[in-house]
């Protein structure tokens, strides 16, 4: 009788109706095929709905292994911050960030910075799914801190949560972390009007290459410990430019076509 190896036991027994005990609270293995199946399925909805936050986070997951989650867990542990941020395990959620307090922090701080971005935007810190199908805890971890940090960034950059200003971001990301499923966010700009396509492609994304490849790893900030910096000091600190004002741009763009509405008016009386 042949003899059939333990590790060839557990790859038969993982499948759909048997599978391992979960590494961490929450965690759910998947097989490959399951991964595959949940990646092209949240790609494909999150580019219908880029507003499904649910959709986006399992395409995350889907994505970042086996290497590139990997890879920014590396990143961390060749830094002596992001070394500190893998052993103390801090979380962002409106509990272990006092709001009233970040909002009475001078104007120009990263907390009241970011604190101003939640209210302006009306998101709040507990909003981010958990992780559920990333295997390795550690690397769990790592996917939930990213995703936690995620407002700080925008909050520094001042990138609003519109389409535009979210793609702006998410082309940064991609070139500061490499996790794929911030590249493939970048799909969803064929939803932008000819106008913010135009915008886009000749302001933020040049802006993003250039930042998000020259800039520090984002994820080495512990921002629990920058809270009363200045945003500007932190920023230059970072290698981030601020990126063009996308919300004046907007506004304006509207102004401009409003104008432009009530010339046609006048002329046509």
């Amino acid at each position: 009788m042949p003899v059939i190896s333990s590790s060839r036991l557990a790859l038969r027994a993982f499948s759909v109706i048997n599978r391992p005990q979960p590494n961490y609270p929450g965690h759910v293995p998947l097989t490959f095929v399951e991964r595959g199946a949940l990646a092209v399925g949240s790609a494909v909805g999150s580019l219908l709905n880029p507003r499904r936050g649910d959709l986006i986070a399992a395409l995350g997951e889907a994505t970042a292994t086996p290497y590139f989650i990997y890879r920014l867990r590396d990143a961390m542990l060749s830094s002596p911050t992001g070394r500190r941020i893998l052993r103390d395990r801090p979380r962002i959620t409106s509990e272990t960030l006092s709001l009233p307090y970040l909002r009475s922090l001078p104007v120009n701080s990263v907390g009241r910075a970011y604190a101003a971005w939640l209210d302006r935007e009306g998101v709040s810190p507990d909003t981010r799914s958990s992780v559920q199908y990333i295997d390795d805890e550690e690397c769990a971890y790592v996917m939930q801190r990213y995703r936690e940090c995620h407002d700080f960034y925008h909050a520094v950059t001042g990138l609003p949560t519109v389409v535009e200003g979210e793609l702006a971001l998410k082309a940064f990301e991609f070139l500061n972390t490499l996790i794929p499923m911030t590249g493939l966010s970048l799909f969803a700009v064929v939803r932008l009007k000819p106008t913010e396509r135009e915008r886009f492609f000749s302001l933020h994304m040049p802006w993003a290459v250039r930042n998000g490849l020259a800039s520090e790893e984002l994820i080495n900030v512990y921002w629990e410990e920058v809270l009363e910096r200045d945003v500007d000091e932190l920023r230059a600190e970072l290698g981030i430019e601020r990126p063009p004002d996308l919300r004046e741009l907007r506004r304006t763009m509207r102004l401009q076509r409003k104008r432009e509405k009530e010339r046609q008016a006048q002329e046509m009386l």
